[in-house]
Order: C-alpha cells, then sequence, then structure tokens
C-alpha cells in the first residue's frame, strides 16, 4: 500500500504578531511548524504503516528550501521518503494554484492508495486545497475524518466524517483522498533514532517546475485566481453590565437568563 502525506510549514500562529501599519504578518523571529491538522494525517498514515504490512509513506510539501526541516521531521516521525516541491514560479500560489502543484506531484508519484491531507492550515483556514486535489485527480474524497479503518483486502476505507452534531459513517475504495482532523489521534513524537539516522541520511528528493506536467498559466501569483485585499486584526471593545436583583438569587437568575439569550447555555 502506498499513502501520501500532504504536510504544509507554517508559522507558528501561538507567536504571530501583526504589523498594524502594513496588515501583513510579522514572520520574523517567529518559528515555523508542521501545520497540526497536516500532522494528524501524518501520524494516522503512521499508524497504518504499524498496523499493515508493506506500507509506504511518501511525504509531499511544497514551498521554499527551509521547508526541508518540516520534511525532517516528518522523516523523524517515521516516514519513508520525503518530496520537496520548490521553484521560484510557485510563489505566490493560491489554493487553486497549489491544489494544480501537488495534483501534477501526485500524477508523477503515481500509483498511491491514499492521499492524506489535514483539514485546513493555520495560516489560511481555507480548508480548500484537499478537496481541490481530489477534483483535479478524480478521486473520491471523504473530509473531517475523525476515524478511519482500512481494509487492504477489499480495496477500502471505512471514515467517521464529523459534523456539527455527530458524523457519518462513509466507505469509500481506494485511491481515496483523506482530510484528517485533530480528532482522528495524537501525533507521535520523533524518535531518537530518526532524528539521528532517519531525517539526517535519508534524501529529500527536490522537483522544480521543469519535473511536473503542469500548465504555467494556473500556477503561481500570475496564475492565482485570487487574492488577499487585506488583512487586519479586529478590535474588540468589552462593555460591562450591571445586572438588577434585590438577593443574590435574582442576579443568579437574570445572569442565567442572559446567558440563555446569547446561547451560551
Amino acid at each position: 500500500m502506498k499513502i501520501v502525506v500532504c504536510v504544509k510549514q507554517v508559522p507558528d500562529t501561538n507567536e504571530v504578531k501583526i504589523n498594524h501599519e502594513t496588515g501583513t504578518l510579522i514572520r520574523e523571529g517567529v518559528p515555523s511548524i508542521i501545520n497540526p491538522d497536516d500532522k494528524n494525517a501524518l501520524e494516522e498514515a503512521l499508524r497504518i504503516k504499524d498496523e499493515h504490512e508493506n506500507v509506504h509513506v511518501t511525504v509531499l510539501t511544497m514551498g521554499p528550501p527551509q521547508a526541508k526541516e518540516a520534511l525532517k521531521e516528518a522523516l523523524a516521525m517515521g516516514a519513508d521518503e520525503a518530496i520537496l516541491l520548490t521553484d521560484r514560479a510557485f510563489a505566490g500560489s493560491d489554493t487553486w494554484a497549489t491544489a494544480t502543484i501537488l495534483s501534477a506531484a501526485l500524477d508523477k508519484i503515481g500509483d498511491y492508495d491514499i492521499v492524506f491531507c489535514g483539514r485546513q492550515a493555520i495560516d489560511g483556514d481555507t480548508a480548500q486545497v484537499g478537496p481541490e486535489i481530489a477534483e483535479f485527480l478524480g478521486l473520491p474524497q471523504i473530509t473531517y475524518v475523525s476515524n478511519l479503518k482500512v481494509d487492504p483486502e477489499n480495496n477500502k476505507v471505512i471514515a467517521h466524517r464529523s459534523i456539527e452534531d455527530g458524523y457519518f459513517v462513509v466507505e469509500s475504495k481506494m485511491p481515496v483522498l483523506l482530510t484528517a482532523i485533530k480528532d482522528l489521534n495524537t501525533p507521535r513524537y520523533m524518535s531518537t533514532w530518526g532524528i539521528f539516522q532517519k531525517a539526517n541520511k535519508t534524501e529529500i528528493i527536490e522537483w522544480t517546475v521543469d519535473d511536473l506536467t503542469v500548465d504555467l498559466t494556473q500556477i503561481g501569483l500570475k496564475g492565482s485566481p485570487t487574492n488577499v485585499y487585506k488583512t487586519f486584526v479586529p478590535t474588540r471593545k468589552f462593555e460591562g453590565e450591571v445586572l438588577e436583583g434585590e438577593t443574590p438569587q435574582d442576579k443568579a437568575r437574570e445572569f442565567l437568563v442572559r446567558m440563555k439569550e446569547r446561547h451560551i447555555l
């Protein structure tokens, strides 16, 4: 079984600050991490590898050369192979263009059974790339996966697709694209052997635009149909309110009424 996991290196949003004059992220000094949902996707691929024989896990990312650090972390966790898509022609790609590039890379990899993506990236929160890849490649897709069972003998997967107040049980033949959410699992730590042996001694494959069969008019900044018009931090004004009531019980009752009015309770 061949599994490909698409990951993205993102700025740690716990450390991100906004330049209020320009409306852009201040990236200087901000550490980069593997996107959290992508890490759940990787963990699920590794779990399948632990439970079944002859499973090969490839990790795929698009980004600048420093994105190799995310791939090294994935290798240290247990992935078998890592591919970096890096080229100036990819710069400025929106979700459409990014999915176009990743789809071309998946075409080049070929013969995969499962493609994993995270639900969404914390630096964009669009949840679009995974479904777009599935559409470009003509793959069935199950999004928001919170539980997964893989049945290699019958060439199918059975997944719980989370919704607001429960989940659907969805079955699909492979190959299939799945997007993972944090409820799916708890990502493992890198192993010592993985850090010092696997990550440092496994060659990371690099592909540029010349290695892919891709329409150049559909990638990069010029090929992106969407753009960010403005980024800003919303201002919040908190106003206090004094609850009326002759006794503490009356005030508590009024408090509960206000909470219900706001659908907090």
